[in-house]
């Protein structure tokens, strides 16, 4: 699939999910190529039909994207719920397991998915896969020590790598840490795996987002379909 396809899909399940967005809700919004088209969609709901609602967003990116079109952002300590938060994945399985942060924002979306009543994810065709993994999973880490995170993961064999932008420098993520990506290739056991990380000292939070999605649309060249999670 070439990256105007691609975009396509993407494209057509971003409007799909902005029908999800009425007047007076509070909507969390992600990160990422897909996101982006969901919020020009937004945009244009808000300047042609007079949409209103209030946005939490999970990076700074999708804030000035958001704000640009005239869309309320809100600092997350300032809502006391969110009603439905709308983001991308990298990757998801048919038991809703799915791998984010290829974007480097995981732990600004994990704090917005935690605090929403309901999560949709948008994706196009090429995210669903039958086991997670392929994808490298991105763990933020803090700087002080990142090093020792690094050679502790090496000797578990998860194959990090820590994450370089284009003049390899170490990215950072809003938070100003770092992200170590793991190229485990399959993940069988995502809950052991988690509890793992997550008990890493140096870990502030990795992206599996294991069992948190209610909906995932699905660009597809027939149309935008619906996988719905009857776990939730």
């Amino acid at each position: 699939m070439d990256k105007a396809q691609q975009d396509a899909l993407k494209k057509a399940a971003g409007i799909e999910a902005a029908k999800l967005i009425e007047n007076g809700m509070i909507a969390g919004l992600g990160t990422g190529s897909t996101v982006k088209f969901l919020v020009d969609e937004l945009g244009r709901r808000v300047q042609e039909e007079g949409l209103e609602f209030t946005g939490v967003t999970t990076s700074r990116r999708t804030q000035e994207q958001a704000e640009s079109y005239g869309i309320k952002i809100v600092d997350i300590d300032d809502v006391d719920h969110i009603d439905v938060t709308i983001d991308g994945a990298d990757e998801v399985d048919k038991n809703f397991n799915g791998i984010k942060g290829g974007g480097a924002a995981l732990l600004w979306e994990k704090i917005v998915a935690t605090n929403s009543n309901k999560i949709v994810w948008i994706v196009d065709e090429s995210k669903v896969v039958d086991t997670i993994g392929k994808f490298p999973l991105p763990v933020e880490v803090i700087p002080f020590g990142a090093g020792h995170v690094v050679k502790e993961f090496e000797a578990k064999g998860y194959k990090p790598v820590l994450r370089l932008d284009a003049e390899g420098k170490e990215v950072r993520t809003d938070e100003n840490n770092f992200v170590v990506d793991l190229h485990l290739g399959r993940i069988d056991h995502p809950q052991e795996l988690a509890e793992d990380l997550i008990n890493t000292v140096g870990v502030v939070e990795h992206g599996l987002f294991l069992n948190m999605v209610d909906k995932v649309i699905v660009g597809d060249p027939n149309g935008p379909r619906v996988m719905t999670n009857s776990n939730k």
